[in-house]
């Protein structure tokens, strides 16, 4: 008797066994080939690194070819190709190596756990400037998001033009699209780093392998900081009138209401030239006022005279007098000598006194 959740749960270091001759010893019926273009940049590299791309597909029975004219690649099977899948390989092999993925990765598409996901972020964004930030904020001060993203997800990131290419085991690629689809949706990739290392984490737990993760999660909520701001310009909306608009009076309905439209051809000429005439004198008088304005003196300020200081004071001789009094009974200067001794002995005898 076994438990059925043992029969469920793939054991640790498992790999499905490999793809040999032995299981198609006669080969494919039809050839298949596929053929990518690349830009003209990647054309030096590609030549160089072509031998060992032709070299590593050769050990698959896979031909592939490098036209430098049209710019393109191909990859096509051969009689001896026994693996149908080898050509789906080629093909994510070369659709890498055009969107300057390295081939010191790329060859590792041909292994039967690596998978390729190249997604498309051009047309997730409206504007241009916006989609630039949000491809910088996924590359992160000088790499280290990516690099973060790619330690986590055991893949390999490459972020070039309007596409990521992502290169790794299957897990890994869903983790890379879920957060690069996020980023672009304006949710920063550190969000959902930190919760790629709580997994991380819990998943070395073999308690925790069966239960579920919700609880251990982190929830970010958006929050809406900034008011949102009001229009300039607030569009009111006008009251519902049955009736159409007024029809505007054409030129001949003007003319038939001044009764120009009765003059003939000299008339009306002679009435323009003296409307002409008319509006040029206005406009010679009001560059003549404007030039006489720098003539005009300014306005004086009136001169106000000091007011003189009334001398009609009534004068209170009284007071006057009792101040001389005053004045006179007071000594100036230091005191004589016989009033000071005086004042010595009267001192001394209060003292006995007491």
């Amino acid at each position: 008797a076994v438990d059925e959740s043992e029969l469920l749960t793939v054991p640790d270091g498992w790999k499905e066994p490999a793809f040999t001759r032995e299981d198609n010893p006669k080969g494919l019926l039809e050839e298949s080939s596929f053929a990518t273009l690349f830009p003209k940049y990647r054309e030096a590299y590609l030549k160089e690194c072509w031998p060992l791309v032709q070299k590593a597909l050769g050990e698959h029975f896979v031909n592939a070819t490098l036209d430098l004219i049209e710019g393109s690649m191909t990859v096509t099977t051969t009689k001896k190709t026994f693996d149908p899948y080898a050509i789906i390989r080629a093909r994510d092999l070369i659709k890498l190596l055009a969107r300057s993925v390295p081939f010191e990765q790329v060859f590792r598409i041909l292994q039967d756990d690596i998978a390729c996901d190249i997604i498309k972020i051009g047309s997730l964004v409206r504007k241009r400037d916006t989609f630039i930030k949000r491809r910088g904020r996924l590359l992160g001060p000088k790499g280290s998001t990516l690099k973060a993203l790619e330690l986590l997800t055991n893949c390999y990131i490459m972020v070039q033009g309007n596409t990521v290419s992502a290169l790794g085991p299957f897990s890994g690629l869903k983790e890379v699209r879920k957060v690069v689809l996020d980023t672009m949706k304006n949710i920063h990739p550190i969000y959902n780093i930190k919760t790629l290392m709580i997994k991380r984490e819990l998943s070395k737990d073999p308690e925790l392998r069966s239960q579920s993760w919700e609880r251990f999660l982190p929830k970010f909520k958006r929050k809406n900081l900034k008011k949102r701001k009001e229009p300039k310009k607030k569009n009111t909306k006008k009251e519902y009138t049955p009736f159409p608009p007024p029809q505007p009076e054409s030129q001949i309905d003007k003319e038939l209401a001044s009764g120009e439209y009765f003059l003939k051809e000299r008339q009306k000429k002679r009435k323009q030239v003296q409307e002409i005439k008319a509006k040029q004198a206005d406009a010679i008088k009001k560059r003549q006022e404007e030039r006489n304005k720098a003539f005009i003196p300014p306005k004086e300020k009136p001169v106000v005279k000091a007011k003189k200081a009334s001398t009609e004071k009534k004068i209170d001789i009284e007071a006057i007098k009792e101040k001389v009094k005053n004045a006179k009974k007071k000594k100036l200067g230091a005191l004589p000598v016989e009033e000071v001794k005086l004042k010595m002995a009267a001192d001394e005898k209060k003292k006995k006194k007491k």
